[in-house]
């Protein structure tokens, strides 16, 4: 008996366990889960800790901050303007109104309009700080708050508007500087800090990588050159620096592209080169000279570089030559395809400007173009650049039928047409007034108020001349007009005829022989700009 009892004893204890695990079960399952969890997230922590030891972004990105964030400053301007107090414009109101005879008009009060932005110290033996023309142009004061809390008024501000670059001097001990990089040497990929104070919130710093370079953005300027990155820039950034892991500036923050007014990964910072060239003629000479060659430019597409039989489009297109200016006096031609500055190979208008602009009047410079398929070797002798460039202006298009093929209405410039839309007398061809919307001419650039002068080359001074040009070119292949707006603007189009197969080649052009009135020439309230820019 007692054996058997013994026999079942184990067993007893297994029913003891099972019936204690039904009661306890759940909790001692809910503990070995917690236990494995703890377990892996000990684990995790501990190789997040090794990953630490060989993280090499964070302390350098912190090594950046502590040096660059003392020469970061936050500029704050304020602008006066004198005008009436609202009360006195709601009294003047009611007493010029039939209800009561008109009052004495009230002296005018002071007003003042504040802004805020970013700059940054480059200079510290002379107390130099870069920051952007749109931040400080135009103020009345301008302050200086420095990073250890001290504020100190500008001694003087100068400013270049075409780069939107300015240069500031303050007289203060203990400056630190961030010196200026090379932005050439900057690639795409690169990381980049951006220091600055966004909606006033000083001495933030964001980081990003350089999107891409070269960038032109919005028309802010003819000479831009910027950097595009990712690192976020907002309100209040303008002016701050753009910086490499170098602790360098490589750019002066300026711009971003926004549909919101807020960051959206796409910031523009000035190129530093520029900024080193701009800064020293502001502070030498209190303005920028810029070097002049006296030519209209443009870009070119493979259809214009397969009419003018170039080797490829990297260049800039001579679109006009300004009688008695350098280029017209060293024999540069309109067609003439520009490769090369002094043997630096150009990739197109914006660079060529920029290459241009940047060297000093007087100076003399090798240009290469490509005439009738040849290299021509010419050198032209800087002048100086006239500081009144016109923004030409073309009315709009004409309210009146046009035929399809070119999409092209045409007339007669007659002397009163052409004195109407501000051409020269000496200008000779015919004037367009209306375009197809849609149309190759159309998303070419070709607008009511421009004249053509020539096509393939050859002059047109009628509409009968012009329309033959038309018909004979060849199918597929295009046609190359010369067109000219006012005040000089010129440049070369390649338009391809988009036939419907019942139109006839004299359906191509719509003509207005009789046409001479200021309505029919489309003269009514102009509004559509000629981009065409001389370097």
């Amino acid at each position: 008996m007692r054996r058997a009892y013994r026999h079942w004893m184990p067993a007893l204890g297994l029913v003891g366990v099972l019936v204690v695990a039904m009661f306890l079960g759940p909790t001692v399952a809910e503990r070995i889960a917690y236990a494995a969890a703890e377990g892996k997230a000990r684990a995790q922590r501990e190789q997040l800790v090794e990953l630490a030891r060989t993280d090499t972004l964070s302390p350098l990105f912190r090594a950046v901050a502590e040096v660059v964030s003392p020469a970061v400053v936050e500029i704050e301007v304020t602008k006066r303007f004198q005008g009436q107090p609202m009360d006195e414009m709601l009294r003047r109101f009611f007493e010029g109104s039939p209800f009561g005879a008109p009052g004495p008009q009230g002296a005018p009060r002071e007003y003042f309009a504040r802004g805020v932005g970013s700059g940054v110290i480059v200079d510290a033996e002379n107390g130099y700080v870069i920051t952007n023309y749109h931040v400080v142009g135009g103020a009345d004061e301008v302050e200086i708050l420095l990073w250890d809390g001290r504020k100190v008024t500008a001694e003087w501000v100068r400013t270049d508007m075409e780069t939107d670059l300015a240069v500031v001097k303050i007289d203060a001990d203990g400056l630190i500087e961030a010196p200026l990089g090379d932005s050439d040497a900057v690639a795409v990929g690169d990381w980049v800090l951006a220091f600055g104070s966004p909606r006033g919130l000083e001495q933030t710093v964001t980081a990003g990588i350089v999107s891409a370079k070269g960038r032109e953005y919005g028309g802010l300027s003819a000479y831009q050159n910027s950097i595009q990155t990712d690192a976020a820039i907002n309100r209040g950034n303008s002016g701050g620096p753009l910086v490499n892991t170098r602790g360098e500036v490589i750019g002066i923050n300026n711009a971003i592209a926004s549909s919101s007014g807020g960051n959206e990964g796409i910031g523009f910072a000035i190129a530093s080169n520029m900024v080193r060239d701009v800064m020293a003629q502001l502070v030498s000479n209190g303005k920028v000279t810029r070097g002049y060659l006296g030519i209209r430019l443009q870009d070119i597409d493979e259809a214009l570089a397969r009419s003018f039989k170039l080797p490829h489009t990297e260049g800039a297109l001579v679109a006009g030559v300004e009688p008695g200016k350098p280029a017209a006096e060293a024999g540069m031609e309109a067609g003439d395809f520009i490769t090369a500055i002094d043997g630096r190979k150009i990739g197109g208008r914006a660079e060529l400007q920029r290459v241009v602009a940047g060297i000093a009047p007087g100076t003399a410079i090798a240009v290469t173009v490509i005439r009738d398929s040849k290299d021509v070797p010419l050198t032209v002798t800087l002048a100086a650049r006239p500081g009144d460039l016109v923004m030409v202006r073309t009315p709009p298009p004409a309210d009146r039928p046009v035929a399809s093929g070119y999409g092209l209405s045409v007339q007669p410039l007659t002397p009163k047409v052409a004195g109407r839309l501000g051409y020269d007398e000496s200008v000779k061809g015919i004037l367009i007034v209306g375009v197809v919307p849609g149309s190759e001419a159309a998303e070419q650039g070709v607008a009511p108020g421009m004249v053509v002068t020539h096509v393939q080359g050859q002059a047109v001074t009628t509409v009968s001349a012009f329309a033959e040009a038309l018909a004979v070119a060849e199918d597929g292949e295009g046609v190359r007009l010369r067109v000219q707006t006012p005040h000089g603007g010129q440049r070369f189009v390649m338009i391809e005829a988009k036939r419907d197969a019942h139109d006839d080649d004299e359906d191509d052009v719509e003509v207005d022989e009789d046409a001479d009135t200021e309505e029919d020439a489309g003269a009514d309230d102009p509004d559509t700009d000629d981009e065409q820019e001389t370097p």
